[in-house]
Formats: structure tokens, C-alpha cells, sequence
């Protein structure tokens, strides 16, 4: 059993065991604008559903999948780090209809969302425009519901 599980510590980011971090350095300044931003939701009573980082290269986006619920209320937010200067944020429903997009044009996109009823969503980001000459750049993306 303790093999086991010193074998199943070894698989898991040191991110997530709150020890260094195997994060690219990009990623790591994306995660901490992140944590500020859930930080200060705690004092209005916000809680995190889910958090990640990931690095994306111009033009390039990811696809994640999320349950929201029905009668929550759902602030999704993005940090992009300083290679970043546009990332686009969409909420798709199952069938892959725009519910909602961020309309501007910066690194922090943010989307507010009070689903009617419980289903599953996809929540993309995209690396709409990198500073020049940049190959990628960390973003890190939060659901947070009330």
C-alpha cells in the first residue's frame, strides 16, 4: 500500500502537491495573476469548481469539458502570461452553440454564466494574439461558482 501510493504521488504534478512546480515558468505567472483573482472572489462568497494551466501557441486553443449546475451562478475567468497580449474565452453548450464570449481584447477575459438548467459545457480558450516573435505562452483557466 505505501509503494502504491508513493508510485501514484510520482505521477502527480508537483503543482498539485503544493511542492516546486513541474509548470513551464509562463504557466506559473498565469497561475498566480489566477490565484489573486480566486483569492478575492472567497471574500464575496465565490468557490472554485475547477483550475488548470496550459500553454498555448498562437492561434491555438483548448476545449474544456465542465457540468455546471443548475441555480449556481458561474464567473469562468483567464490569466494569460506576458507573452499574451489577446485571449479569447467562449462558452459553448453541449451541441456546440455560442452561449457566451468575452468581448475584449486583453489577457484577463472573464464570462458570467447562470445556466437554467444542469448540462455539460465546453469552455474554450484561445491564444488570439501572442507578443511578437513568441512560440507560446501560459494561460491559466478557473470555473467559479456561487
Amino acid at each position: 500500500m505505501r509503494n502504491s501510493f508513493r508510485t501514484a504521488l510520482a505521477v502527480l504534478p508537483l503543482s498539485l502537491l503544493g511542492v516546486g512546480s513541474s509548470a513551464l515558468a509562463d504557466e506559473t505567472e498565469a497561475d498566480s495573476c489566477l490565484r489573486t483573482k480566486i483569492w478575492a472572489g472567497y471574500e464575496d462568497n465565490w468557490a472554485v469548481r475547477t483550475a488548470t494551466t496550459t500553454t498555448l501557441g498562437p492561434g491555438e486553443h483548448k476545449i474544456y469539458l465542465v457540468t455546471l449546475y443548475a441555480g449556481n451562478e458561474y464567473q469562468i475567468k483567464v490569466c494569460g502570461d506576458n507573452n499574451v497580449k489577446d485571449v479569447d474565452l467562449v462558452l459553448h453548450d453541449a451541441e456546440g452553440k455560442e452561449l457566451a464570449r468575452d468581448k475584449s481584447d486583453d489577457r484577463e477575459p472573464s464570462l458570467g454564466f447562470k445556466p437554467e438548467t444542469t448540462a455539460t459545457y465546453y469552455v474554450a480558450v484561445y491564444a488570439a494574439d501572442l507578443a511578437a516573435d513568441v512560440k507560446n505562452a501560459g494561460v491559466a483557466l478557473a470555473v467559479t461558482y456561487k
